[in-house]
């Protein structure tokens, strides 16, 4: 009988009901059996935590970095009704409004003053203020994975839902979210101006996949939408003003369900998780890192080759290694009957940057990723070097084709192609800065 390798550990094992971030990734939250935590997402700190008695979280969705949490009841004993969506003030410790429905709640997007909810067949959005009002809600296919998105820096509009009809987006433009309440005294610079109203009227739907919607992903500006389809193959790009196709990229030729896409916040690259366990890192920036591309795209203006292809794939990728250290022979679901999904994830980005740095020198800021396990693993990913650029990410344009071009070899050697293939494998690796345990309930350091 062949077993897999185990650790034996006689500590209570992590289980991660649900993690997410705010839209800034400046914290997230984890929902475990024995209640729910908020955490900085980098460095990495435990804010707050509250125990629950009585039942379990499907969901704690944070508004920003705010006080403000809804929560939604879910496994096998839900704190609260499925159907209601609560609205929790950290700040007193207790629910300040709720929000009945008819069904259950499948998915839940907020931004400054706003609150979308999605049903099965429908999105109901609503006004959070002093009070909490309906502002309107529109009709979708069935959306049993609740799929919406919603842009939230200032000025922005955008609410994107699932269509009428099976693999369409529904762009909705509400109204512009409002600048930030400033916390420190108001600096020098003028506040930012609204940018001017487009020249034409945007499109309200795009026809993005013949099949079935997994994600609905926009950046925080609204500026661009990326959606995957149930194949789970191709990322694909769209301008939310004109609705045209911008780029598609391709995760993979096997099929695989997408858990999510998320945007760097300067646009310029994108990441994407799936049940196989890697996360892809594209690029969309023409100046930036190179995508890579079969070996024979040069011949598609001649010769007519299948669209696959054409594909960009990704330039940098990283496994999450499985860190579950408890042993589950007999069953695959954790005592309170809730699925125990060892390899899921949810991946978020942070300006890893000094501050004091950027602000007295310039710099640009350096991006890295940072991907929560549902097993209570936090992996800090940097990007892998781009060959002839320095170490604040300049001259990309130099850098453009490094990826895909042959690895340097040491001098007076001649290594296999076995050996370059693995050199240039190893070099589209991200790099793994640091790794962390949260959600441990019994212990927090």
């Amino acid at each position: 009988m062949n077993l897999a390798r185990h650790s034996i550990s006689a500590t209570k094992p992590v289980h991660i009901i649900d993690a997410r971030y705010d839209p800034e990734c400046r914290i997230f939250t984890a929902a475990t059996p024995a209640g729910f935590a908020v955490y900085n997402t980098w460095p990495l700190t435990l804010v707050r935590k509250r125990e629950l008695v009585g039942g379990t979280l499907a969901s704690v969705t944070p508004l920003h970095a705010t006080n403000l949490l809804f929560l939604v009841g879910g496994g096998r004993s839900p704190l609260y009704p499925p159907n209601k969506v609560i609205l929790w003030d950290d700040a007193l410790g207790r629910e300040v409004a709720e929000l009945e429905f008819r069904e259950r709640v499948r998915g839940i997007a907020c931004r400054r003053g706003l609150l979308a909810v999605s049903l099965r067949r429908r999105v109901v959005v609503f006004e959070v203020g002093k009070t909490v009002k309906r502002f309107g809600e529109w009709d979708t296919c069935d959306n049993p994975r609740g799929l919406l998105a919603m842009a939230s820096a200032p000025h922005s509009t955008l609410l994107a839902i699932a269509g009428r009809q099976t693999g369409h987006v529904q762009l909705i433009h509400l109204p512009p979210c409002p600048l930030p309440q400033p916390r420190d005294p108001p600096p020098s610079a003028p506040p930012s101006k609204p940018p001017p109203p487009p020249s034409k009227h945007p499109v309200s739907m795009i026809v993005a996949h013949k099949t079935a919607l997994t994600t609905i992903s926009i950046p925080q500006s609204g500026r661009i939408l990326a959606t995957t389809s149930s194949q789970g193959t191709l990322i694909r790009i769209w301008d939310a003003l004109s609705g045209k196709l911008i780029k598609e990229l391709r995760r993979g030729t096997d099929k695989a369900e997408i858990y999510g896409v998320a945007f760097r916040p300067d646009e310029q690259d994108l990441c994407v998780w799936s049940d196989k366990g890697t996360v892809h890192v594209f690029s969309l920036s023409i100046a930036g890192a190179s995508n890579r591309h079969s070996s024979f795209s040069n011949l598609t203006p001649f010769i007519p080759l299948p669209r696959y292809f054409e594909s960009e794939w990704s330039y940098a990728q990283y496994r999450i290694p499985v860190q579950s250290s408890h042993i589950s022979i007999t069953s695959t679901k954790s005592n309170n009957g809730d699925q125990h999904e060892e390899e899921r994830c949810v991946v978020g980005w942070v300006d890893a940057s000094s501050p004091d740095e950027n602000s007295s020198r310039g710099q640009v800021p350096e991006y890295q990723l940072i991907a929560l396990t549902f097993t209570g693993g936090w992996y800090r990913l940097s990007l892998p070097p781009i060959r002839g650029s320095g170490k604040d990410g300049s001259s990309l344009l130099k850098a453009a084709a490094s990826l895909t071009s042959k690895p340097r070899s040491t001098s007076g050697s001649h290594k296999s192609d076995k050996g370059k293939e693995k050199e240039e494998k190893q070099s589209r690796d991200c790099i793994l800065q640091e790794y962390r345990k949260f959600g441990r309930w019994d212990g927090w350091g």
